[in-house]
C-alpha cells in the first residue's frame, strides 16, 4: 500500500519508518529542507512517560494568574483576535477538573509508556544512538505545598505500574550529585526512574536515514498547498511538486495540521503553544546534571545531552509567531544557573523556540478520521518526543489492518465530537 506522510518532524519520521518496516511504500513531504527543523529541533530532550500529564487540571486557572505575575513566568499570553485561541482556551478551562484530569492522564500515560518501550526495542534492533541516557527524571519541589500536591499524579502512576520514588534532599542529591550545592532551595523530589533523555533532532535525522534505507522517499523543500477530497476519500495532496497521490494519507504536520484539515471539514482543537530552549556547553561535567531535572515552580526542564545542557520550557500563547523574546531566555538562564551554577557557560548558549501542537485535554490525536483513507498523528504538545515511537507503531498497525497493541479509543478525534467547531 502506498502511504503519503505530511510532515517530517519526529512524529512523521517515526510513522514513515514503521510504515516502511511493515512493508508499505512510503513518501514523506515537508516544506523544510530536512527532518526535524521545526518543533522537533530544539526541545527539552525528555522522553518522560512518567511525567505525561495534561496541563489542564484542578487549580490551574488560579495558578495561571499567579504564574503570569512571576518575574520568571512559565506562562505568557499575548491576547490575539483569533477565535481559535479563545475556543481552545475555553476547552482547556473545561478540562480543569479532577475528573477530566484523571481521564486525560489515563489516556496519555499508556501511549507514553508504550512509546518508551518501542524506543527501547528500536535501539536494540538498530543500534541507533542520539546522546541518549536512561537515568530517569527528577521533579524538584521548592515548597512543601508542591510536594504535598502530588497525590493525584502518584495515584495514576500506581494505577499503571509506573515506577516512582519520593525523595528527600539526601535522596535527590544521591541521583543528581551536582545538586549538592543548591539542595537547600528544594524540599524534596519525585523521581521517575523509567524516563529517558536524548537529542530529538539527532534521533529524527538518524531514523530518517534508516527509513530511506528501507525505501522511504523524501520530498523536502516542498510546501503543501492543500488536500483534495473526492467523496469520502482523499484523492491527492497539492504541493509545489504537483499533486501527490497515495492509498492512505497521514497528517503529522504538528501545529499546522488544523490548517490542512479545515478545508476538508475536519476540525481538531490543536493550537500552537510556543516553547523556548537554550543549549549550553558544559564546562564542568561534575557540576552538570546527569539526566533530566524538572523545576516544578518554573516548569522548566534541564537535561544533559552529551557535552551540552538543554534547558527547555515556558508556554507562550502568541499564535504562530516565532519571535525570540529575551525575557524567555532570561527565565531559562535563571533556572539553569540557579540549579547548576557551575555546570555550563550560559554566555555561549544558543537560543531557540518552536510551536508545540497542543490539545486542550493534553492527549494527542492519533488514528482514523471520518475520511476513510486519512489518519492523524498530531496534537502531542510537549510530549511529541516521548510519544513518537509509539505513535509511529500505532499508525503502521492501523494502515496494515492490525489491531494496535494499546487501546486507542481515547486517542482519536472522535472524543471531540460535538465539542469543537473550528
Amino acid at each position: 500500500m502506498k502511504v503519503l506522510v505530511l510532515g517530517s518532524g519526529v512524529i512523521g519520521i517515526a510513522s514513515a519508518y514503521y510504515l516502511a518496516r511493515a512493508g508499505h511504500e512510503v513518501e514523506v513531504v515537508d516544506r523544510q529542507d530536512g527532518p526535524a527543523l521545526e518543533t522537533s529541533f530544539g526541545n527539552a530532550g525528555e522522553v518522560s512517560p512518567g511525567y505525561s500529564a495534561p496541563w489542564a487540571g484542578p487549580g490551574v486557572p488560579l495558578k495561571a494568574i499567579k504564574w503570569m505575575l512571576m518575574q520568571h513566568s512559565p506562562l505568557v499570553i499575548w491576547p490575539l483576535l483569533d477565535p481559535a485561541m479563545w475556543r481552545w482556551g475555553a476547552m482547556l478551562l473545561a478540562n480543569c477538573t479532577e475528573r477530566a484530569y484523571a481521564l486525560n492522564k489515563s489516556r496519555m500515560v499508556p501511549i507514553a509508556e508504550y512509546s518508551r518501550d518501542c524506543l527501547k526495542a528500536l535501539r536494540a534492533d538498530t543500534g541507533i544512538t542520539y546522546d541518549d541516557r536512561a537515568q530517569g527524571t527528577l521533579q524538584l519541589f521548592r515548597t512543601q505545598k508542591q510536594l504535598d500536591g502530588i497525590g493525584g499524579d502518584v495515584a495514576v502512576l500506581r494505577q499503571y505500574g509506573v515506577p516512582f520514588e519520593v525523595l528527600d534532599r539526601a535522596g535527590f542529591v544521591a541521583v543528581e550529585p551536582a545538586l549538592k550545592l543548591t539542595q537547600h532551595k528544594f524540599v524534596g523530589a519525585l523521581r521517575l526512574p523509567g524516563d529517558e533523555t536524548g537529542d530529538c533532532f539527532l534521533f529524527t535525522n538518524r531514523l530518517a536515514e534508516m527509513a530511506r534505507a528501507a525505501g522511504v522517499r523524501f520530498r523536502f523543500g516542498t510546501p503543501i498547498a492543500g488536500i483534495d477530497r473526492a467523496g469520502g476519500r482523499i484523492s491527492g495532496v497539492r504541493t509545489a511538486a504537483g499533486t501527490l497521490t497515495a492509498d492512505r494519507y497521514v497528517v503529522a504536520a504538528g501545529s499546522h495540521s488544523p490548517q490542512l484539515l479545515a478545508p476538508l471539514g475536519i476540525r481538531i482543537p490543536v493550537y500552537p503553544v510556543k516553547g523556548y530552549s537554550i543549549t549550553v556547553p558544559i564546562t564542568d561535567t561534575a557540576a552538570a546534571p546527569e539526566s533530566t531535572i524538572m523545576d516544578e515552580t518554573h516548569k522548566v526542564a534541564v537535561t544533559r545531552l552529551g557535552d551540552r545542557i538543554r534547558v527547555g520550557g515556558t508556554a507562550e500563547l502568541a499564535g504562530y509567531s516565532l519571535a525570540l523574546r529575551e525575557p524567555r531566555r532570561a527565565t531559562l538562564e535563571h533556572v539553569v544557573t540557579d540549579l547548576f551554577p557551575q555546570g555550563g557557560d550560559v554566555s555561549k548558549a544558543t537560543f531557540w523556540c518552536g510551536l508545540r501542537p497542543m490539545t486542550p485535554d493534553g492527549t494527542p490525536i492519533v488514528g482514523p478520521t471520518p475520511i476513510d483513507n486519512l489518519l492523524l498523528a498530531t496534537g502531542h504538545g510537549t510530549l511529541g518526543w516521548t510519544m513518537a515511537a509509539g505513535t509511529g507503531r500505532v499508525i503502521a498497525d492501523i494502515v496494515s489492518g492490525r489491531q494496535p497493541e494499546i487501546d486507542i479509543t481515547g486517542l482519536t478525534m472522535a472524543r471531540y465530537r460535538g465539542a469543537w467547531r473550528g
